[in-house]
């Protein structure tokens, strides 16, 4: 083949290359259906991002909030089944006895109260009522003492060891060793009742269900906020230390708000107390004093009906002013 025919095919193949350049460079890489689809899918993505987003926010805000009414209400069934239970009651006291050793010390009280009723001849109502109201009213008054003193010192220190939680988490440690050290640390009751709870996570508990049975010996507010925290916190995750220290505030002021309530509503107390103890005051003082007054109280058929209505009135009188001064926070 001669040079002179070779030129034009080689000028043609160059013309072609030029114009399939320019093309592509006015059109672009990719087809224009592809470039379209990719723009509507963008647009599509920008416009389904935060309504996906508002919906993932509501759905886990409706999920929190279903988690929280579940846990109040079985925190709430724990309490009420719990505190019908005198075993209960003598674990909240932190007492390391059992029932029977707590019937046998009510029976002991029993009969040591009745034995000066029987030596000064009291009359036969008082011989009946003094036992029982010894036996079964007076332990039961102690134990409740007992248990609110426990309760008490607990819930004091409690923001402390919720603070010494958030520590530990901001600076890496997971939490059943922040649990382990609270427990070796702390004072007790707050010290026990930590190890227990680690005594029923150690033996195959779960966490949920370790705090319920630490709900059950110490029936406060604040263990169940907390209860409620770390339960949600490990479901659907989240900021657990931003969340404790929330909870840490919100007991303290709790605490604050309660001693402020106790310290307005101290002169109502003591009225309270002055004006129940009065009449009972009143009546040993003028039995000692003169004891012929009151004899007919006593010995007279009607005495008994006149004692018993002031009785009735009296304690009418007290759970009234007891409901006005009793605040719950």
């Amino acid at each position: 083949m001669e040079l002179g025919s070779i030129t034009p095919i080689v000028a043609g193949l160059i013309g072609f290359l030029a114009l399939t350049g320019v093309g592509f460079a006015l059109v672009g890489g990719e087809p224009s259906g592809a470039k379209a689809s990719k723009r509507l899918g963008a647009l599509s993505v920008d416009k389904r991002t935060p309504q996906s987003k508002a919906r993932n926010t509501v759905d886990n805000q409706a999920r929190r909030r279903k988690q929280i009414v579940k846990a109040l209400k079985t925190q709430e069934q724990l309490e009420r089944r719990a505190s019908l239970s005198l075993e209960a009651r003598i674990v909240r006291a932190g007492l390391n006895i059992t029932p029977t050793v707590f019937w046998v010390a009510s029976g002991i009280t029993a009969l040591i109260a009745i034995l000066p009723a029987v030596l000064f001849r009291a009359p036969i109502f008082v011989i009946i009522g003094v036992p029982i109201a010894a036996g079964l009213g007076l332990p039961r008054m102690v134990l409740k003492t007992m248990a609110e003193g426990r309760l008490k010192k607990f819930t004091k220190m409690f923001p402390d060891a919720i603070d010494a939680i958030v520590r530990g988490v901001k600076s890496g440690l997971p939490v059943h060793d922040c649990l382990k050290l609270i427990a070796a640390e702390a004072e007790d009751p707050l010290g026990i009742e930590f190890k227990k709870l680690l005594e029923n996570i150690s033996i195959g508990l779960g966490l949920q269900e370790s705090l319920d049975k630490l709900y059950s010996r110490v029936p406060s507010a604040e263990v169940r906020f907390f209860s409620i925290v770390l339960a949600i916190q490990q479901s659907t995750g989240g900021n657990l230390a931003e969340a404790l220290n929330n909870l840490s505030v919100v007991i303290r002021s709790r605490m604050m708000l309660r001693e402020k309530i106790k310290a307005l509503s101290s002169e109502a107390v003591a009225s309270a107390f002055i004006i129940g103890a009065l009449p009972p005051g009143i009546m040993v003082l003028i039995s000692l004093m003169q004891p012929n007054f009151m004899a007919p109280l006593f010995h007279d058929p009607r005495g008994p009906l006149y004692l018993a209505g002031a009785a009735g009135i009296e304690g009418v009188g007290i759970f009234v002013m007891r409901r006005m001064i009793n605040l719950k926070i």
